[in-house]
């Protein structure tokens, strides 16, 4: 028996391994409209390999990360996305979301504000920004720093029992 009668013929390969990085974006899209994001996830990182840096694969593969509640790996595939276009204000936006989510607030805050100045007409954008609130107060300056501030006596380099007023 020879190696080319066990071999199986071309037609009964997987396509799916022969699927061009396109392909596989289309295929993943389709899931996001299904809303089946975990699957367009691992359809979308197979496009990504087959072709990184690619901003509109990056695009998809972050919301689908982000909808599907991967949400350290969607800040990482947005923050790469702003890597290939810094003035991208859906990347700044989609960013700012991930980072809320992460308890980050004041990070997302700052990606929120540049997706609003990118795009001031987006309703979605200055809505997201107003649902994080008000930045918080300034701290107030601590003790130390206040001008009006007394210096404490300075404890004695001895023992830590040793009264500063003994002398």
């Amino acid at each position: 028996m020879t190696d080319d009668a066990e071999r199986v013929p071309d037609s009964e390969a997987d396509d799916t391994d022969h699927e061009s990085a396109y392909e596989l974006l289309q295929r993943g899209q389709d899931l996001l409209l299904q809303r089946h994001y975990a699957q367009a996830a691992t359809v979308l990182e197979r496009a990504d390999r087959a072709e990184p840096g690619k901003g509109s694969i990056l695009e998809a593969l972050g919301r689908a990360c982000y909808n599907s509640g991967q949400n350290e790996r969607s800040r990482e595939t947005f923050a790469e996305l702003l890597e290939l276009d810094p003035s991208s204000p859906y990347g700044h936006f989609a960013l700012g979301q991930s980072l809320k989510r992460l308890g980050r607030r004041e990070e997302a805050r700052v990606h929120l504000k540049l997706a609003v100045a990118l795009s001031p007409e987006s309703a979605l954008y200055r809505g997201a920004l107003a649902r994080l609130g008000p930045a918080p107060a300034p701290a107030p300056p601590l003790a130390a720093e206040s001008p009006d501030a007394q210096s404490e006596p300075a404890l004695d380099a001895g023992s830590p029992d040793a009264d500063p007023s003994d002398g």
